[in-house]
């Protein structure tokens, strides 16, 4: 028997995250801080929560994604908060990006509530999501992994234990590390590029051909080029995910001059910016 799910966070993953459940035969009840964007997957089927704490009660197995630490804490610990709500036995797991602190803080209170948590941040943009194509970076006991599989696998094509609770959070933080870093080396060689006369088409055609290859060039290279930053995944969240991953760096004791020096970059442009773009947009520094 399938068990019930409980969705929070509807934005621009976890909206057709939840309609992948709900298409797949799942019964799920959702919430999403903005009513209005729960429209199209309760017109598919799922049911909608007044609150997080109706959500997680409805539900054997309850999955969040939302924008950022004090967004998750509110949705746990706030007024008619999840955490208080969950079943005895249930499975909560997280695919926001926090930090590795707040979800071991996370996993010790579901266990007091004879709860199993998984922190399970993912990676492959909007159209990963939209596919069921994600790939999700899991920390957390590997028992609880196992019946918690079948769900991930209708939302993602694959996924790695990576340790404990926390070791989710920890290489998800790294990984988008080299992404943001990747992206804005890539905007400055193409400001150096194009300052000297010459087509970034060109320095892009090289790249594929050589050990500077990489499938983040078929992605992002067309948005800089273009000057074209409709977000997959914005720019404002890789910029908080930089200051997690600094946060956790000085946590450890681990010098990383270079993600300092690119979290400056990226600070700028979001600064200057009006509107939600995607994180390729750095290139703004350079090209406004």
């Amino acid at each position: 028997m399938k068990p019930t799910i409980g969705f929070i966070g509807l934005g621009l993953m976890g909206r057709p995250m939840s309609l992948n459940l709900v298409k797949a035969g799942y019964s799920v009840t959702v919430w999403n801080r903005s009513a209005s964007r729960a429209g199209e997957v309760v017109a598919e089927g799922a049911k909608l929560a007044k609150s997080p704490q109706e959500a997680a009660a409805a539900s054997d197995f309850l999955i969040s994604i939302v924008s950022d630490p004090p967004a998750l804490e509110e949705i746990l610990w706030g007024t008619q908060g999840a955490m208080p709500a969950l079943k005895r036995g249930s499975i909560y797991m997280d695919s926001s990006t926090i930090s590795p602190t707040l979800a071991r803080k996370i996993a010790a209170a579901c266990a007091e509530r004879g709860a199993r948590f998984l922190d399970a941040p993912v990676t492959g943009g909007d159209w990963g999501a939209r596919k069921g194509e994600l790939v999700f970076m899991i920390g957390g006991d590997a028992d609880t992994l196992k019946a918690a599989e079948p769900v991930i696998g209708v939302m993602g094509k694959k996924w790695f234990h990576l340790g404990p609770n926390g070791a989710g959070q920890t290489i998800k933080l790294a990984m988008n590390m080299i992404l943001a870093l990747q992206v804005d080396a890539l905007a400055e060689a193409l400001a150096l590029v194009t300052r000297a006369g010459l087509q970034g088409e060109k320095l892009v055609e090289v790249l594929q051909s050589s050990m500077g290859r990489s499938g983040l060039l078929d992605v992002k290279a067309p948005n800089l080029l273009k000057g074209e930053y409709a977000p997959s995944f914005s720019l404002r969240l890789m910029h908080k995910d930089l200051g997690l991953a600094l946060d956790l760096a000085n946590q450890l004791g681990v010098a990383l001059p270079a993600t300092a020096a690119a979290r400056e970059t990226y600070s700028a442009v979001k600064g200057a910016s009006k509107e939600d773009l995607d994180y390729s947009a750095v290139m703004k520094f350079w090209k406004p």
